[in-house]
């Protein structure tokens, strides 16, 4: 997940941008979302996953809490997806998402500050306008 906080992480809610990459086609489709939220980030993968253009088979995750929790245990469950994780402090195990952070998220939204829905609905179109750009000319 990408903090949209401006470098202030203490102060309030802020948007946070859901980040799926598929390693084998580099497929990626970012979600923002207005507050980080377990149930959110269930929701997010659901918006996630019906973007891309083939099934969605598992997720690997950091090892964040916002990931490693019972809520995103059951919705892979439900799913029939399988949950991995990467190990604990390597930051490297999960190079190709910190990638299109960069290339994409920061790239295309910066680092301002942004709170509240407006500020998540902006960011969406965004995502939504430059997707197949991004996802078939890969950054």
């Amino acid at each position: 997940m990408v903090e949209h906080c401006g470098g202030s992480k203490t102060d309030g809610n802020f948007v946070h941008t859901l980040t799926t990459t598929d390693i084998a086609s580099a497929w990626t489709e970012c979600v923002p979302m207005p507050m980080r939220s377990q149930s959110l980030i269930a929701e997010a993968l659901d918006v996630a996953a019906s973007n891309i253009p083939f099934a969605m088979l598992g997720v690997d995750t950091d090892n964040d809490s916002a990931f490693i929790n019972q809520t995103i245990i059951d919705y892979c469950n439900e799913r029939g997806l399988v949950q991995t994780r990467s190990r604990p402090y390597r930051k490297n195990d999960q190079a190709w998402v910190e990638q299109k952070n960069g290339a994409v998220v920061r790239k295309l939204v910066g680092y301002e500050r942004f709170a509240g829905l407006d500020a998540t609905r902006a960011p969406a179109k965004l995502y939504a306008t430059s997707g197949l750009y991004i996802n078939y000319f890969p950054m």
